[in-house]
């Protein structure tokens, strides 16, 4: 097993407990909320508002509330984790939500064992976009998509990364990293909240692996905390996140 894929199992086996009430919230959540912020899903469309008929798959699904968003709308749902405790939290909620026909795949969404073209529709919020290398993960999820299918990803915009200190402090106004050689962040050592490496990419990268891989980019989406947010989500604080991209979305067609 790859390292990063041991540690990330490890680091999120370990800390599951602490993601189960937010689960059990966005379980409950009438419409999705996106990324740190909770963006609306009318300000930020990453699902179709009409899924019925397609087979979606979530890459890095945690406790699957975004699956559970998929199958509401429609859809045939496949999620795939990491970490069998993220899952054993998943397949709970699950039950107690009356769904049944979810398929909970323990694994790494860098090899799926599943056919080529099974899917129509990939995403993943964090998940794989930040937890799994991008230069095997979106290949694979080409390889998992049928010509047309799209792939929608959120994670940490590469501007955040840069501007996270290396001790994993709270992000702030200082450049800690070169921006060109993003690629894989290890915060294996960090003094806050250890544990986990995460990868990001220059945006061009970000374009160029989509293209080598047989995508068209569609849209893309650059997030912002909310002018009434306050505070510290996940080490960023929303003075920052009001000013300067926290996150990105990518909107993606298989070509």
């Amino acid at each position: 097993m790859k390292r990063h894929v041991a540690e990330n199992r490890r680091h999120w086996d370990a800390s599951a407990d602490q993601w189960v009430e937010m689960g059990e919230r966005a379980w409950a959540a009438s419409e999705p909320t996106w990324g740190i912020w909770a963006v609306p899903q009318a300000d930020a469309p990453l699902l179709p508002d009409d899924m019925t008929g397609l087979r979606a798959i979530e890459l890095g699904c945690g406790t699957g509330y975004v699956s559970a968003w998929m199958h509401r709308r429609g859809a045939t749902v496949t999620a795939i984790d990491n970490s069998a405790k993220q899952l054993a939290t998943a397949a709970r909620l699950a039950s107690e939500h009356g769904i049944t026909d979810i398929e909970w795949i323990h694994g790494n969404a860098e090899e799926v064992d599943k056919p080529d073209q099974s899917y129509d529709f990939a995403i993943s919020e964090y998940g794989a976009a930040i937890w799994c290398d991008p230069r095997v993960w979106v290949p694979e999820a080409a390889r998992l998509l049928r010509p047309g299918g799209r792939l929608v990803m959120l994670g940490n915009s590469p501007l955040a990364i840069v501007c996270i200190p290396p001790d994993g402090s709270a992000t702030d106004h200082r450049l800690h990293r070169s921006y060109f050689e993003l690629g894989e962040v290890d915060w294996t050592e960090a003094e806050v909240e250890p544990g986990g490496i995460e990868f990001n990419l220059p945006i061009s990268a970000w374009f160029e692996l989509f293209r080598s891989s047989g995508f068209t980019v569609e849209n893309y989406l650059e997030l912002r905390a909310p002018a009434d947010a306050s505070g510290i989500q996940y080490e960023t604080p929303a003075v920052w996140a009001r000013h300067y991209p926290s996150e990105q979305v990518w909107f993606v067609r298989r070509n």
